[in-house]
């Protein structure tokens, strides 16, 4: 199994407090090399602009850059949302935590090898042509598309667990029959999208869930409102956006899953992925903010990942 990070990924700086911050990857980094998974870590290259065009249009991507400050850092949102800052920095980082995705899809299709993207910034929030919730480019966006153009891949599954709605993703696959989206989050929450009558053209597939509730619960949503149509929709490939912010330390959001619980919901999906993707998964850090949640449900992660393919 592969994870990809690099150390652009570490230096961008959202300011002082912010939940978004480079020891993420740091605890993710040092838990994993610390465990006794037998991991290949590989850096992850700089997208390449003709690919993240796919998804997001050139004039889009040249005006986030084009923003990127020569000092200090600064928002790309309208009050009160400006969380989603760019420093000096940003571009390297950007484009890594894209071309990490890209990368995968080459080893997953070339080597038949599973891969997980340590990477920030995560990418699910970004929408089209809107940065927002920390996110500027789609990245498990732009690796469907890819895996559907290089490789003419024609049914694609994104699950995404992340504790908030993936408007982005959402919103870039809306129309696109060919891309099934399926993810449990916290509803109301950031960004207050994914009701579960936002269906898509029958490919959208939301499952809310309230403040509070517990293991037990989570999964039964998650079963019946997640992996059911999933596994009906029989895709060649599933990304994951994997999100650990549904997890009851994190200071984001009020789902209080375990650390374990991970390991579950990724054995699910491997499970389908095994079934009807010849076992084809690559996963996407996106949120989770509390570093001893991220250190141990990353390994739990992993763990399931790394199963038979």
């Amino acid at each position: 199994m592969i994870v990809y990070s690099h150390t652009d990924c570490l230096l961008k700086y959202n300011g002082k407090n912010h939940p978004e911050r480079k020891e993420r990857i740091d605890s993710i980094m040092n838990s994993i090399k610390s465990s006794d998974l037998n991991i290949n870590f590989k850096d992850a290259p700089i997208a390449d602009i003709e690919t993240i065009s796919l998804v997001h249009p050139k004039k889009y991507i040249e005006q986030i850059f084009e923003k990127i400050p020569k000092e200090g850092i600064i928002g790309v949102e309208k009050e009160p949302y400006a969380d989603t800052m760019l420093c000096p920095n940003s571009k390297n980082a950007i484009l890594r935590s894209c071309g990490s995705g890209i990368a995968a899809c080459d080893d997953l299709m070339n080597k038949n090898e599973r891969v997980f993207c340590a990477i920030r910034p995560p990418g699910h929030h970004a929408e089209t042509i809107r940065a927002n919730g920390f996110c500027y480019i789609n990245n498990v966006a732009v690796a469907a598309k890819y895996l559907q153009t290089k490789y003419k891949i024609n049914k694609i599954a994104i699950i995404d667990f992340d504790v908030h709605h993936g408007n982005g993703t959402q919103e870039i696959f809306y129309k696109d029959g060919s891309v099934a989206y399926a993810s449990s989050h916290e509803f109301p929450l950031f960004p207050g999208t994914g009701t579960e009558n936002e269906t898509g053209v029958g490919n959208i597939f939301n499952a809310t869930l309230k403040a509070g509730i517990k293991s037990k619960e989570f999964h039964e949503i998650f079963e019946k409102k997640v992996l059911s149509p999933i596994e009906k929709f029989k895709p060649e490939v599933i990304l994951i956006s994997a999100g650990f912010d549904a997890h009851k330390r994190d200071p984001l959001a009020n789902i209080n899953l375990e650390s374990n619980d991970f390991l579950l919901i990724t054995k699910k999906i491997v499970d389908i992925a095994n079934i009807h993707s010849k076992g084809r998964v690559i996963s996407f850090l996106e949120g989770g903010y509390d570093l001893q949640a991220l250190s141990e449900s990353i390994i739990e992660h992993l763990k399931a990942l790394k199963t038979h393919i």
